[in-house]
């Protein structure tokens, strides 16, 4: 039988590359000890750009016990950033490339059973040129930062060494209320050096441990052989995993016996479910339409970055739970098994995706490594319910038009529906992916990362898009994969307005557009981007560096902001009552409006103790206006009696003589990561702007700013009219690939048409 035997506690850890750290001669005596999951970006990975990459070492040591000296061993790693290099007592055992999903080694030959043996570990978090992904908008955190284990077992056995998996995929081939059939998939390795026989066991039992279908077959291996084994199995009514009503699960125990000896065995908790998405009615899951609530997930936590444990976890699912989400978008990597295990207790409905993102290699065309990663992400997480929706790619088109990229895309698309085809295809185009662009008709369904009322436009752009989308291609399913808008507690305001970073603007903007998607059932799936703040290294916004702060809760999941309670009270039954702008305490005005999110049929205000008025709402939003403030400390309460029980919630506003000046983003970083990007010098607004044409063989607005840049003539005109600070700036790597045109769109209110103007009046005397 097999064992896990966990490696966690007890490392030897040093931040810097040592040429000859794997030898068992070295001496480690003076380096850290950590415990993983551990992260040598905890701190630096979310307080700016020049946090630490590069390789660093671990060293642990272990034994195995002497009675398993005829078992095989493994060591398995459920994560570790980004390039990683295992060595057992010298011997140099393998490189896993990429960062987010378990992979392990057949350490057998090296381990001396009974004796201290090393385990030595380099790990590289630079950005490599056939590693993905190569440049995205979230930290690189560099570390083994999920569990390390060491696997006993027989040397017959489901294989440990196929990508990762658990070597057995439970197929669901047919799923009605009548019946489920499934196909029991299983790989099984005979490491022996003679013939075996055995008998592969599948019992499937229910809920209550009562088997609820069985399925055996006798199997034959050759030496060395690794057989794909398949036997059927039926559910007779099955009891459906449909989501929050009711995340049903059985459970698979799948086993290897010879003769009297069960050898090898895994239990795997599953549900089963059908589901499908409707172009003009969206989501629909065992036959009923489900709307998808979505929220999407990073995984980092502040002072920890993405070595967190069971526990933050746990507590990231809480809150999710609680605000009333039916949906998660795992972004934008393979997340933690344990994670995915919570979504499928929990009845979640989840999309999970690799991280091809942003840009992709300039030298490898193949696409080998997103290829790999989208195969570990699939067969690693079959088993898994709550997963509906393979991700394939996340904004690619930023890094430009590219023929490769177009060709990558379907590539990985064929290759996902060749390893899953129970499952459905889908991506996140960036926001200027136009309708009739093919990218559209690729996969199964489609997400669109869009940011009207942020980067551009306003937030009531999204209805006539979404509209005009749905005409021009009726028979495409449509998501917002992504939308949202920063967020920072310090700045408050009575006139909230695009850009900047106030609490009030950020629940506003929040307000206005699930309004919006709400009143159209066409789309299968709406994601807010974020669930939590999360380390972005490239960002320096409002006055925070290293963050992007969309979240509806704070990096550390210390503060729900109030955005978090407009959603709660549009999708959970959870009755309560919030007063937004409660930060907001500073008020200089005589009288002022209080909004109240909230779940309730009414709600009264109270003023300093006094009863002012009861209201009503159709939209969960309630307005009190012109409640008058005294000087000093005002208490505003707001109550409800719901179903004989009182809820209120209680805020405490200062009136003073002067604005509070700390309300105010400075004024520098009210213009967005885009805007941030350039120094713009003082131009006179007085151009006229005229008629250019635009030829292939110019200069123009078209090409991307690494064109641009690489013409010392075009070059001038954008220092020129752009300064240089772009060159310079943390983004630049993302940003480069992008066309300045379309640039102009994240930016309008700096790159205004007249701008433009100007750059394309010099650029286009420049024959390329």
């Amino acid at each position: 039988m097999r064992k896990k035997i966990s490696l966690n506690q007890g490392w030897k850890f040093i931040k810097q590359d040592e040429p000859n750290a794997m030898d068992q001669t070295f001496h480690d005596e003076n380096w850290e000890t950590v415990n993983v999951p551990h992260t040598w970006n905890a701190i630096d990975g979310a307080n700016g750009f020049d946090f630490y990459k590069g390789a660093c070492w671990y060293r642990k040591e272990f034994t195995v016990e002497t009675k398993d000296q005829d078992n095989k061993v493994f060591i398995e790693f459920n994560g570790s950033n980004s390039v990683t290099d295992v060595y057992v007592n010298g011997r140099h055992f393998g490189q896993h490339r990429g960062g987010y999903s378990i992979f392990r080694f057949d350490i057998t030959e090296a381990v001396e059973f009974g004796k201290e043996n090393l385990l030595a570990v380099k790990v590289d978090n630079t950005v490599f040129e056939d590693v993905y992904p190569q440049m995205a908008d979230f930290t690189f955190y560099g570390g083994i930062y999920r569990d390390v284990n060491l696997i006993i077992a027989n040397p017959v056995h489901f294989d440990l060494l196929d990508y990762g998996s658990q070597g057995i995929y439970l197929v669901q081939d047919e799923v009605t209320e009548e019946s489920a059939r499934l196909t029991i998939r299983t790989r099984i390795t005979n490491d022996e050096s003679e013939d075996k026989k055995v008998r592969l066991w599948a019992d499937v039992l229910d809920a209550g441990g009562t088997s609820a279908a069985y399925a055996a077959k006798e199997v034959f291996l050759a030496p060395g052989e690794t057989k794909v084994v398949e036997v059927p199995a039926i559910i007779e009514s099955p009891t459906l995993w449909n989501g929050r009503k009711n995340a049903y699960l059985y459970q698979a125990k799948v086993s290897l016996t010879s003769f009297n000896d069960t050898i090898d065995e895994v239990h795997i908790p599953f549900g089963v479910r059908y589901f499908k998405v409707d172009p003009e009615q969206g989501f629909f899951l065992n036959g009923e339409h489900l709307p998808l609530y979505g929220v999407s997930r990073h995984q980092d936590r502040k002072d920890m970055g993405w070595a967190i444990t069971k526990n933050e976890h746990k507590e990231d699912m809480e809150f999710i739970k609680e605000i009333g989400a039916t949906s998660i978008r795992l972004a934008h990597y393979q997340h933690d098994q344990f994670f995915y295990d919570l979504c499928d207790q929990e009845g979640m409905v989840v999309w999970a995706e690799i991280p091809f993102i942003s840009v992709m290699s300039q030298t490898e065309l193949e696409g080998i490594n997103p290829k790999q990663q989208m195969t570990e992400l699939i067969r690693q997480n079959f088993n898994h319910p709550s997963i509906m929706f393979w991700g394939i790619q996340n904004e690619i088109q930023i890094g430009g038009e590219r023929p490769e990229v177009r060709k990558l895309v379907k590539e990985l698309n064929e290759l996902t529906k060749k390893e899953d085809p129970t499952r459905l295809t889908t991506m996140a185009n960036v926001m200027f992916v136009e309708e009739d662009d093919e990218y559209n008709f690729i996969t199964d369904i489609v997400g669109y990362n869009k940011y009207y009322g942020w980067y551009t436009g306003k937030s009531e752009d999204f209805g006539p898009w979404m509209d005009g989308f749905h005409q021009t291609n009726p028979n495409v399913a449509l998501g917002i994969s992504e939308y949202g808008a920063e967020g920072i507690l310090q700045y408050h305001t009575n006139d909230p307005k695009v850009k900047d970073y106030s609490e009030e603007y950020h629940a506003l903007y929040h307000e206005t557009v699930w309004g919006i998607f709400s009143k159209r059932p066409y789309l299968w799936a709406t994601y807010v981007w974020n669930m939590f703040d999360f380390g972005a290294n490239i960002r320096d916004e409002g006055g925070v560096k290293g963050r992007n702060n969309k979240g509806l809760m704070t990096y550390d999941r210390k503060i729900k902001k109030d955005a978090f309670y407009m959603y709660k009270a549009n999708w959970s039954e959870e009755k309560f009552v919030h007063i937004t702008s409660k930060r907001f305490v500073d008020r200089p005005e005589n009288d002022i409006t209080i909004k109240i999110y909230s779940n309730c049929d009414a709600v009264t205000l109270y003023v300093n103790g006094q009863e002012t008025e009861t209201k009503t709402s159709d939209n969960h939003v309630f307005i009190f206006e012109n409640v008058s403030l005294n000087e000093g400390i005002n208490e505003i309460k707001a109550v409800s009696s719901q179903d004989g029980a009182i809820l209120a919630d209680v805020a405490r506003f200062n009136k003073v003589a002067e604005p509070n000046p700390s309300y105010q983003a400075p004024e520098a970083d009210t213009g967005g990561m885009v805007a941030n990007w350039f120094t713009m010098p003082d131009l006179n607004d007085d151009v006229e702007i005229e008629e250019l044409t635009i030829t292939e063989d110019v200069y123009s607005t078209r090409d991307t700013v690494e064109r641009l840049l690489q013409n010392e003539q075009a070059k001038e005109v954008l220092e020129k009219y752009l300064g240089s600070k772009f060159a310079d700036s943390p983004s630049f790597g993302m940003m480069k690939s992008m066309k300045l045109d379309v640039l102009a769109t994240m930016a309008e209110d700096v790159l205004t048409d007249k701008v433009l103007y100007r750059l394309n009046r010099e650029l286009t005397k420049i024959k390329k």
